[in-house]
């Protein structure tokens, strides 16, 4: 593959955040809840990494809790929370938005469905944000738990996350967001924001795949999903992935130390390559344009099929993508794109996702197969079947 805009989905491991974890590939490979040195040397690199993750939000370690990724840190503090809070006498109402990723909107569905909570699901705006006001306004006496995302997978576009969870905190509702796609490409200011519960994958800022974190408060309660020997401050059992959590702290602390550079170059890649794809007949950005990640482009392009254009893009040596990359088999529109009223019937719909091997070049190359892919498609009919 020559040029690579699916950063979105998965990034490249970055070398220095390997050069961390092969000790603990190899040689160094106690079980960090084990009493011997081997058990000891492990458990100290997982407490560095824990603490290199707190250092990078802002928290205390002692609310890092390392999981298998964003889906399982969602789902820990979308039930957990949930039935901790009902648990208590605390209400049974869940909030959360038509345009969250499907690890939060299913789990709160599933409570709904199988577990008696209410739930309210709060419609986006068409370009792809979520009004303050109106998810505010469906908190009630019984609410316990609201999720909104920091940032949209699909669109890329920004949550009010910063209005939401200080009205929240006020009101003594617990906030939960999912910020796998915002850590290293947007402010993220946990204590400030009234954040309570907040998920991450190591995959999607160069670290390792098979590793999370979920950022919880000390006095919120979480009941487990998973029983077992007690983990992770008796909220997630299971033998912790010494080798994968060493390269998610790597990571997450280069992502801060370069972060101040990285931003402001991806957002001129962004520019330079949403300009580029406007510039073809009838093309748009779906989304806000003010309130979007740097580093993602997400577009509608009329008489063309998504798949047609995706695959004919991969011929030409780019990736990209139709939307989420973590819905297997996915014969359905979007859940994304409908929420936001997109035609989904006679146009694309693409992500381009820059990262941090990415340079103008790859931009410019990505540009004219873009151009070429859509004349040709457009000529032969659009690709529909």
């Amino acid at each position: 593959m020559s040029v690579y805009l699916d950063h979105a989905a998965t990034t490249p491991l970055d070398p220095s955040v390997l050069d961390a974890m092969w000790p603990y590939l190899q040689r160094e490979y106690g079980n960090p809840s084990s009493l011997h040195a081997a058990g000891r040397h492990a458990r100290e690199a997982v407490e560095e990494a824990r603490e290199q993750v707190a250092d990078a939000l802002g928290v205390s370690p002692l609310e890092v809790l390392f999981t298998s990724g964003g889906t399982e840190a969602d789902n820990l503090a979308v039930k957990g929370i949930a039935w901790g809070a009902r648990d208590r006498g605390a209400g049974n109402h869940v909030v959360t938005t038509a345009i969250e990723h499907h690890a939060v909107i299913e789990a709160v569905e599933w409570l709904g469905a199988h577990q008696g909570f209410d739930v309210t699901v709060v419609p986006s705006e068409a370009d792809g944000v979520v009004d303050a006001e109106r998810l505010l306004a469906a908190v009630t006496d019984q609410t316990v738990l609201v999720s909104m995302m920091t940032a949209n997978n699909e669109l890329g576009t920004v949550q009010p996350v910063e209005v939401v969870g200080p009205a929240l905190a006020d009101r003594g509702v617990a906030f939960h967001t999912d910020a796998v796609q915002a850590f290293g490409r947007a402010p993220l200011r946990v204590r400030e924001w009234g954040i309570d519960a907040l998920a991450l994958s190591a995959h999607k800022f160069n670290g390792p795949k098979g590793v999370g974190v979920l950022v919880l408060a000390r006095d919120v309660p979480c009941e487990q999903v998973l029983h077992g020997g007690g983990q992770e401050r008796g909220v997630r059992s299971g033998t912790l992935n010494t080798a994968g959590i060493v390269g998610c702290g790597a990571a997450a602390a280069l992502s801060v130390k370069t972060q101040d550079d990285e931003i402001p170059r991806l957002d001129a890649l962004g520019q330079r390559l949403r300009q580029g794809l406007l510039a073809v007949d009838g093309v748009w950005v779906n989304g806000s344009l003010t309130r979007r990640l740097p580093h993602n482009v997400h577009v509608g392009v009329p008489g063309c099929d998504g798949e047609a254009l995706l695959l004919a893009l991969d011929v030409a040596g780019v990736a990209a993508s139709t939307g989420s990359a973590c819905q297997s088999g996915a014969a359905e529109p979007s859940h994304v794109l409908q929420a936001i009223g997109a035609p989904t019937d006679t146009a694309a719909h693409l992500r381009f996702t820059c990262g941090r091997g990415t340079d103008e070049d790859d931009v410019d190359t990505a540009i004219h197969a873009f151009t070429e892919a859509v004349a040709r498609l457009r000529t032969a009919g659009g690709g529909f079947v």
